[in-house]
This record gives structure tokens, sequence and C-alpha cells, in this order.
């Protein structure tokens, strides 16, 4: 029988609300809701455990969308984007490997790729203005999928470069969900490689883990019934609100959060 591993308080907190959002992020609700998962996680426990609980929940929830979205993708766009991904989590994983011991520097740079989203988020709509006047060539699709792969190594944040090129293509937005659910998917599948040699997955998680995925299958489903009922303006909002706060504070380095459970 697994023990559960010793986390404090606040943890479960960010847990549960991290692997919920990512949940609703997999069913195609709110752009930048599972961006947020890993920084949440990362103010309590240290990055690359933070990164390495997440990646089996992201599976996951991976697992239960791609079961709504199968068959419908843009299978062009796919043969395009996965193996450059691949190349984008190889550089990750040798980031990861570099700078595994300095959770200080890991910190700081998923703080700063959450605060760098949310200022993208801001001048979003004029960056795809001008994208839509000329779609990404598929030279542009290898370069932003290679981005988004290292990123997801990472911070499990490969969404901002791979909606980038998606974005463009004036797909349907049940392919372009589709198409994301199975690029990522896949993605995530092929960083379990990186992460076992670096030897990030443990054992120990794993009694964390099913605790925590019936939250992954929640969030699909209510994904999913808010992806058909609602817009989310409102709640991008309030989610990159709480990513700018979160990406500052791993920045500085401060724990602005703690007086809520002192």
């Amino acid at each position: 029988m697994f023990s559960i591993p010793t986390y404090p308080d606040l943890f479960w907190v960010t847990a549960v609300l991290a692997i919920f959002l990512v949940g609703v992020s997999k069913a195609g609700f709110g752009g930048g809701t599972g961006l947020i998962a890993t920084p949440l996680l990362a103010l309590t426990i240290p990055v690359a455990d933070a990164a390495a609980l997440l990646l089996p929940l992201l599976i996951i929830a991976d697992l239960f969308s791609i079961y709504h979205y199968w068959g419908v993708y843009d299978r062009r766009l796919i043969r395009i984007m996965v193996p450059a991904a691949v190349v984008g989590i190889a550089l990750g994983a040798l980031f990861f490997n570099t700078f595994s011991h300095n959770d200080r520097i890991l910190k700081f740079g998923i703080g700063l790729l959450s605060v760098l989203f949310v200022l993208f988020e801001l001048f979003r709509t004029r960056i795809f203005d001008r994208l839509e006047e000329h779609r990404p060539s598929d030279g542009a699709g290898i370069l932003l999928s290679s981005v988004a792969g290292f990123t997801s190594t990472l911070a499990h944040a490969g969404g901002p470069p791979a909606t980038m090129y998606l974005l463009p293509q004036k797909l349907s937005r049940q392919v372009f969900v589709g198409t994301s659910v199975v690029f990522f998917t896949a993605v995530n599948l092929i960083k379990l490689i990186p992460y076992s040699y670096l030897g990030l997955l443990r054992v120990g998680n794993l009694t964390t883990i099913l605790i925590l995925s019936p939250m992954a299958y929640l969030g699909v489903r209510a994904g999913i019934y808010l992806n058909h009922r609602f817009t989310d303006r409102w709640f991008n909002r309030v989610i990159y609100v709480l990513l700018f706060l979160t990406g500052v504070q791993l920045m500085s380095g401060r724990n602005l959060l703690g007086f809520l459970f002192a």
C-alpha cells in the first residue's frame, strides 16, 4: 500500500484547483486555464515535483478529452506539429537536467512564463490580426511547435505557441479544440520518456495522483458543458489575474499567499 507524501496544507488547495482547471482547459474551455496548474503547485512544492506530479494527471485528462474529440482534428497539422515538438521536448529536458537542482531558477522561469503569457493575452487581438493576414507557413508551424514542446516540458505551458500556429488556420472551433487535444496528448505521452530518464517520476506520487485524478475527470466534464453553453471571456479574465499574481510571486521568491493559511 502506497503512503501519501507529506505536503503543506496549501498544496491540497492549490492541487485540487489546478487539476480541475486542467480538466476544464483540456475540454477546450478557457484558453489559458491549463497553464496555471504548474505555477499554482510550484507555490507549495519544488518545480520538479510539481511538473512530475502533474504529468500523469495531464495524461489522464487528455484521455478523457480525446475520447470526446477523437476523429475531430486536422491530420496534416498534427503531422507537422508532433515531430517538431519532439525537438522542443528534448531541449526542455536538457534545460531541466541542467537546472533541476536550482529550484529558485526554475521558479523564476515559470513565473516569467506566466507573466509573459498574461502580457501575450493582453495583446493577443493585435497579434492574431496580423497573423491572420498571412497564414503561418509550415516552417512557422515547426518553429512554434518546437517552442510548445520546450515550454510544455518545463511547465506544461505549450498552449500559447501552439495556439499562435493553430488559430490563424481558421479551423472550426471543434476541429481547433480536437487538434489541440490530439497534439498535447501526444506531447504529454512523449514527455514520459525524458521525465523518466531524469528520475522525476516517482512511485511515491501514485497515491496523490489517484486521489487527485477524479478532479481531472470533473474538470473535463465541466469544460465540455461550459464550452457548449457559455463564453469564456470573464472566466479567462479571472484566470489571467490569478496567473499574473502567481507568476509575480514565483519571480519574487516571497510567500505572498502564505498568510491565508498561517
